[in-house]
């Protein structure tokens, strides 16, 4: 289903912080037995291989998008959770002029609306 969704979009953009959690994720896997190396090594080089033709499109994280996490916390309510990571993410979208996010975190997409973004759940089915 998030390949037939990813397949629609020409671009997919991305916040530079997701790189890093997509081989921090590759190496839970291994970790978890979820993956082998040599499965976590080639799904590495797919996923290189995909960065170089273009298929994945980096928004930077520099000093501004930084100081509008921090500048989010320290307005943001307190009863409402949200993560740095998450914060990260859905800045990135709103500093470069997206209305939407895809995501399947739960948190990532309740908080959308607080920035301003329609958080749209790639795995409507909940799962």
């Amino acid at each position: 289903m998030v390949r037939a969704l990813a397949e629609q979009e020409h671009n997919k953009y991305s916040c530079r912080w997701a790189r890093a959690e997509f081989f921090s994720g590759l190496k839970r896997h291994v970790r978890e037995r979820k993956l082998s190396s040599i499965q976590a090594g080639e799904v590495r080089q797919a996923f290189e291989s995909d960065e170089q033709a273009g298929v994945w499109l980096w928004l930077p994280v520099d000093d501004a998008l930084l100081d509008a996490v921090a500048a989010r916390f320290a307005t943001w309510p307190d009863d409402v959770p949200l993560r740095v990571g998450d914060a990260l993410h859905l800045s990135c979208a709103k500093e470069n002029g997206f209305t939407e996010v895809y995501s399947n975190d739960t948190h990532l997409l309740a908080a959308a609306s607080h920035f301003g973004l329609t958080g749209k759940n790639v795995l409507p089915s909940g799962g």
